[in-house]
């Protein structure tokens, strides 16, 4: 059986859409065969795993419209095990499309689109990973609602849990109206730079928070990390050596560890 998790932050800059592209390769690494859901219009995650968006047919956005079959839009990369839905621009104007469809046709379900073109294809990969965008819109709803689980990446910075009680509060919303076994997976830390006092105090202050819900793995702030996707590679096939490539590789393992073998 395979497992949707979500990439959820409204807040932008902590690292979603960088884990969501490295824990997805470093899981391929593993022998886990894994499908990477772009669901943010900017599509940055489509870009940084080497997908030209002037090369896509259809998207995630033709899709949840109807307009092919998700089979049609899954694209494979060059790396091991790692396969893409990709967004383009188009994706932007997802919102509107759902909310105006839901008025002209009773059955339809703006909240529940992409559980409903996900379930049939669950089976035919170990994880399914969904980069979100920065905000709580239909389209993160969409998200939450076809998941599993959600990982919630936190800067290491002063504000780090400002708006995580606003997250908090949509991820139960979805639990009580959408989606009753949807679980927070982990809570990862994500840019800490270990030479200020600032961040190692913001890493207690989220453990203290979220307890053991909190990955062992810091992910520290790199350089390399912010080059890598302009590459269109992740870490690992970026710098196979780099101390980011093993933090992503730690967080693959333990994201497997919480889940069993799958």
């Amino acid at each position: 059986m395979g497992k949707i998790i979500s990439l959820v932050n409204q807040k932008g800059g902590v690292g979603k859409t960088t884990t969501s592209i490295n824990l997805s390769a470093s899981l391929g690494h593993l022998d886990k065969k894994v499908l990477l859901i772009d669901l943010d219009p900017q599509g940055n995650t489509t870009t940084g795993v080497g997908i030209n968006k002037g090369d896509i047919t259809n998207s995630i956005h033709e899709v949840l419209t109807g307009k092919c079959e998700i089979t049609e839009a899954i694209i494979r990369t060059k790396y091991k095990n790692l396969y893409v839905l990709p967004a383009t621009i188009n994706l932007a104007g997802l919102d509107m499309e759902l909310m105006e469809k839901s008025k002209t046709n009773q059955g339809f379900i703006k909240n529940a689109q992409l559980k409903k073109y996900l379930d049939p294809i669950k089976n035919l990969f170990n994880y399914i990973i969904i980069d979100c965008p920065p905000s709580l819109g239909l389209i993160t709803t969409n998200a939450l609602t076809a998941s599993d689980s959600v990982i919630i990446p936190v800067q290491c910075e002063f504000f780090a849990l400002e708006g995580i009680t606003q997250l908090l509060n949509t991820i139960m919303l979805a639990q009580k109206n959408l989606n009753p076994n949807l679980d927070i997976e982990g809570v990862l830390l994500t840019m800490l730079d270990s030479r200020t006092l600032l961040g190692l105090e913001v890493v207690e202050d989220i453990r203290r928070f979220f307890k053991e819900r909190v990955y062992n793995t810091i992910i520290p702030r790199l350089v390399k990390l912010t080059e890598a996707p302009s590459h269109g590679k992740p870490i690992l096939a970026y710098d196979p050596k780099h101390r980011a490539t093993e933090a992503y590789m730690n967080l693959a393992k333990e994201v497997i560890a919480r889940n069993g073998d799958i």
